[in-house]
């Protein structure tokens, strides 16, 4: 515990453009929860070499998303806002935690599955311990919590699991970190397929509104949203389509889905999908100006960038510290 709240950690991967999902889902509502925890908002760059990357693009993709951090509205002094790669305590952590992860835990990993099946040309070693440095993660900082999403608890769980032998060898030395089920993002599925969850990485890119996109694509992108047949809006699982639409406007204007079923009672799917994407333009272009705006600031993003890989690495080398001596490191000579 720091600062006598409890910790937090999340990430995100510099891979990519961040969609309506990731703002929706987790960004919006991360901007409070300074108030209650102690924040570590990591730019997931380490993870995300696990794909091959351009490497000027991975650093302006890293940059982009710190600033999309902020001008999403996470303050950088309340919360501490940092890239992976400038902590060398994450890639050490892992090291050792992968010698204290089995084999047979990480073949049952369903990601690991996932994409091996889409880059069947590249299944490397850093793909498959992917879990154990996401363990180093969250287990740095001794957090409390973590947001998580179904598709993720099966991280959390390893997580847990790796951290509850550590400590039955060596001692209290981790926090054993819960899911944090605080105000549930809302779940955003693809405009194209309202079957699956919106990705950054959809082959269909009229499926993804991106946070960066215009108004004018916004609005073609909604006008092209999968509906049905039924000309008859409810919020039901019979019409994922509808339904997905109807989330996006509840979790953009505040609403419950009944308040939304009843403004758009009588109404037809032409004015729900147009009502829908003005609400998402309009909620997106005050972040777009933010955001060019901190792309004129370097020099405040630079000093963002140090002081927050301070911050992150001065708690982050505690626990890798007291780590190492648990397990016989030599002391280092100052």
């Amino acid at each position: 515990m720091i600062d006598d709240k409890k910790v937090l950690f999340s990430g995100m991967q510099a891979t990519g453009n961040l969609t309506l999902g990731n703002y929706l889902g987790a960004l919006k509502n991360w901007v409070n929860l300074a108030d209650e925890y102690q924040c570590f908002y990591c730019v997931v760059d380490e993870h995300s070499i696990t794909v091959r990357q351009d490497p000027a693009t991975l650093r302006k993709r890293a940059r982009n998303l710190l600033m999309l951090y902020i001008a999403a509205g996470i303050d950088p002094e309340k919360n501490c806002l940092y890239y992976q790669s400038h902590v060398s305590a994450h890639a050490e952590l892992a090291w050792i935690l992968n010698c204290y992860t089995y084999m047979g835990e990480m073949n049952r990993m369903t990601q690991f599955k996932d994409k091996s099946a889409k880059h069947a040309d590249n299944i490397n070693v850093g793909l498959f311990a992917y879990p154990v440095l996401m363990a180093a993660d969250i287990l740095l900082f001794q957090a409390d919590v973590v947001p998580v999403g179904k598709d993720q608890m099966q991280h959390l769980e390893i997580t847990r699991d790796i951290a509850e032998r550590f400590n039955s060898i060596y001692g209290d030395v981790f926090t054993i970190p819960e899911p944090y089920f605080g105000k549930a993002g809302a779940r955003i599925m693809s405009l194209q397929d309202p079957l699956h969850k919106m990705s950054k990485s959809d082959e269909n890119p009229n499926g993804s509104i991106y946070l960066m996109d215009d108004k004018d694509t916004i609005m073609r992108k909604f006008k092209r949203a999968v509906t049905d047949s039924e000309a008859c809006i409810r919020y039901s699982d019979e019409q994922p389509g509808i339904r997905n639409l109807l989330d996006i406007y509840c979790a953009c204007n505040d609403v419950t889905p009944d308040e939304a079923v009843k403004t758009f009672e009588g109404k037809g799917y032409g004015e729900l999908k147009m009502a829908v994407g003005e609400t998402v333009a309009d909620r997106l272009t005050g972040l777009q100006t933010e955001f060019h705006r901190l792309e004129k600031e370097k020099a405040f993003i630079d000093g963002i960038i140090k002081e927050n890989a301070e911050k992150a690495g001065y708690f982050a080398n505690k626990t890798l510290r007291k780590v190492q001596r648990k397990i016989g490191f030599p002391d280092r000579i100052r």
